[in-house]
């Protein structure tokens, strides 16, 4: 669906269908609310239903450019796609030891993993793995499409992401979900303990390289913004632990400011707050 299609006419199909599939699973629909009353108990039930409303429009919208993306040249995801902020990441890249780009799933993140490669920026992002092998080859050859070396992520993940920052390449990494196999700290998400991947912040330590949060998001005329922000501080002070803590906690902060911004554009299905504090 899509790929053949202008973006003009495949994005309502794909709303019909996000509103179809949302009307099908009633525990997404009240995750959903359960999670923006949790983020946001002072707005109104009105301004939480509009959310919610745009979150199915935005992921109709999202699942008509990931088609498109199977045929996309790279100059139209540049006219779809305003990149800012390279500023930030090119001076890194050329002292030669690579950089960390932290983001989360906000916006159309398929989209923001095309538009830096189309920028000439090197992005090996690590992934999870489909569970069908087949539809598995099917997005990574989607995602290598632009010029993105994929990672998949497991314990072999760590050796292969530190082999990219030795190539002087961009390692991109999404640390907005609750994922109990892999090593983690509770940080601030929303006023609420989260669980929250931590491993970033570790290689982020013992490599010495900069951690840049960036994020995109959809604009009222259809059109995206892809903003790269200046480094995080690398903590000095501190155990080890601590310092993995303060960073994640850093990280974290941006992305809850990103999704503050745009609330419709996030996975407020995800179970971001499953793991507790003993």
């Amino acid at each position: 669906m899509g790929g053949a299609l202008p973006l003009s006419l495949s994005r309502p199909i794909g709303q019909a269908l996000s509103r179809v599939v949302l009307g099908l699973l009633p525990k997404s629909r009240e995750r959903i609310r359960t999670h923006l009353e949790i983020a946001f108990p002072e707005l109104r039930e009105s301004h939480l239903d509009n959310i919610m409303r745009g979150c199915v429009r935005h992921f109709g919208f999202m699942l008509a450019e990931v088609a498109w993306l199977w045929h996309a040249r790279p100059d139209e995801v540049e006219t779809l796609c305003e990149l800012e902020g390279t500023q930030h990441i090119l001076p890194i890249l050329e002292q030669g030891r690579g950089a960390m780009f932290a983001t989360g799933h906000c916006g159309n993140w398929e989209l923001l993993s095309a538009r830096l490669p189309a920028a000439g920026i090197p992005l090996t992002p690590a992934a999870r793995q489909f569970d069908d092998p087949r539809l598995d080859r099917l997005v990574t050859a989607m995602r290598s499409r632009f010029g993105s070396e994929m990672v998949p992520r497991g314990p072999a993940a760590g050796r292969q992401l530190v082999r990219a920052l030795a190539r002087n390449r961009v390692i991109t990494l999404l640390i907005d979900q609750d994922i109990r196999d892999i090593p983690g700290v509770f940080v601030p998400f929303f006023g609420r303990a989260a669980w929250t991947p931590s491993g970033s912040a570790m290689l982020a330590i013992r490599r010495r390289c900069s951690v840049l949060p960036g994020f995109i998001h959809r604009r009222p005329d259809g059109t995206h913004k892809v903003e790269i922000h200046p480094p995080l501080p690398i903590p000095q002070d501190g155990s080890l632990e601590d310092r993995v803590e303060e960073l994640t906690a850093a990280a974290t902060a941006a992305i809850e400011r990103q999704v503050r911004a745009h609330p419709e554009q996030w996975v407020w299905m995800h179970r971001r707050w499953r793991t507790r504090p003993e």
